[in-house]
């Protein structure tokens, strides 16, 4: 792993402020052949969340060249981009700072399974339309699941409305329609580039509300991140759904037809 701060080697106080301090956002992604799907959709949201964040964002211009220094001469790789600030801590939490640019880039990851049963949990994320660096809800949702016999969580509200995963979104299947679930959560770049694709494989795609009482309407049901294009739901909880591998390759057509956009 490469590790590099507004593209130098970071300094011991760097550091430091990451083994104390946990504030900061991030988007991360699959680099084929040195670009990157929807990348214009990745950089919108670490615009969005500095300016939530740290009340100042970062050029455009100066991300690429920090995302170019980490990348050098790799074509291939997975390329996580972080924005912090060590003059945001818990004694000093009201300054507005550009925030500076962690950049580290690892082999590409493998999916995050093949099939996955789901436990529900009641739960919503603190600031859920940010992807920030407070991992602590993600980890600790799927390492409950495990426990429980599940394989990831996924979370409603005390209502039973169901938002997203606690590394990715869900979508469901009746027939040839994607139903996006509407509710608090992070807006999902796999989300966005399927639904971009999903005209030229013969699908739709809604969203609209629904509930843990719903699922039974549906014929179907995946995940999605930017490592794991679609994955089968095979249940959650108690309900249980088709694995139709045949419209699971036409949601993975669509994300795979948005063309590369260079760094």
């Amino acid at each position: 792993m490469t590790l590099l701060i507004d593209g130098l080697p970071p300094t011991a106080d760097d550091l430091t402020y990451f083994a104390t301090t946990n504030y900061g956002a991030y988007t991360s992604f699959r680099v084929e052949a040195g670009g990157v799907r929807g990348l214009d959709l990745h950089l919108a949201r670490l615009d969005a969340s500095a300016k939530a964040l740290f009340g100042d964002t970062v050029p455009e211009d100066d991300l690429s060249r920090f995302m170019c220094a980490a990348l050098g001469d790799r074509t291939d790789a997975w390329l996580r981009v972080g924005l912090f600030s060590p003059d945001i801590w818990a004694r000093t939490p009201d300054g507005v700072v550009r925030p500076r640019v962690l950049t580290t880039v690892s082999p590409p990851p493998p999916p995050l399974a093949n099939h996955l049963r789901l436990q529900t949990q009641t739960h919503t994320r603190l600031l859920p339309e940010h992807k920030h660096t407070a991992t602590i809800e993600a980890i600790h949702a799927r390492r409950m699941a495990r426990q429980a016999g599940f394989d990831d969580a996924f979370y409603v509200d005390r209502d039973g409305l169901i938002s997203e995963g606690s590394l990715w979104n869900i979508g469901f299947l009746a027939g040839d329609t994607v139903v996006w679930p509407q509710a608090p959560m992070l807006a999902g770049v796999a989300q966005a580039l399927i639904q971009q694709g999903l005209a030229g494989q013969g699908m739709s795609s809604e969203t609209r509300p629904i509930r843990v009482d719903d699922l039974t309407a549906f014929d179907g049901a995946f995940i999605c991140n930017s490592a794991t294009p679609a994955c089968a739901v095979t249940a959650i909880e108690d309900v249980a759904f088709q694995v139709d591998e045949a419209r699971l390759n036409r949601l993975r057509a669509a994300w795979a037809s948005v063309p590369l956009q260079p760094i």
